[in-house]
């Protein structure tokens, strides 16, 4: 009964994956979301931070500190998780995915970029609400991005960001 519920969840997110991968021949939807992932990446998100500590007095500069601190233990957890759950990216798995070049080759269960993103936005939007207005969709973009170019199942994605807004939250508790 549990594997067929299982095989079932998993024919669905395969599903899924298919639906928002297979844009991936539109030239527009490609090049914003080959973009759009970058902001996940790690120049984009340990750059805020740096900015937000070094350009800004104080209340804004503790919100890079805040962010920082999300950003690097978010990071050393999702390493941990990649580690104890070695999920093999889509692209390897599913027929007919379509990929970047040069895919990465670790595994895909969380998405790092979509924590990444969620880590550093949720201490200036708890701060700033009204920056909510832009900066979630600018961060479900980032997380959508990552089916759209074949690296993640949706599941990576919805982990990435649950996992990002915790350590978030958890960062602003302890500063």
């Amino acid at each position: 009964m549990i594997t067929k519920w299982v095989n079932h969840l998993y024919q669905f997110e395969c599903d899924l994956f298919l639906s928002v991968n297979n844009g991936f021949d539109r030239k527009r939807l490609n090049i914003f979301f080959s973009q759009i992932t970058h902001l996940g990446g790690a120049t984009a998100t340990i750059s805020l931070p740096i900015f937000f500590i070094l350009c800004f007095d104080f209340p804004i500069k503790v919100l890079g500190y805040e962010s920082a601190f999300s950003l690097v233990s978010s990071h050393l957890f999702v390493v941990f998780m990649k580690k104890i759950y070695p999920r093999t990216r889509p692209y390897l798995s599913i027929t007919n995915a379509r990929v970047i070049n040069n895919p990465l080759k670790d595994h895909s269960f969380p998405s790092g970029h979509t924590t990444a993103i969620f880590s550093i936005i949720t201490p200036v939007i708890i701060h700033i609400p009204i920056l909510s207005i832009c900066l979630y969709p600018l961060a479900c973009c980032v997380g959508i991005s990552r089916v759209f170019l074949g690296l993640h199942y949706p599941s990576d994605v919805l982990a990435g960001a649950f996992v990002g807004t915790m350590f978030g939250l958890f960062a602003i508790y302890i500063f």
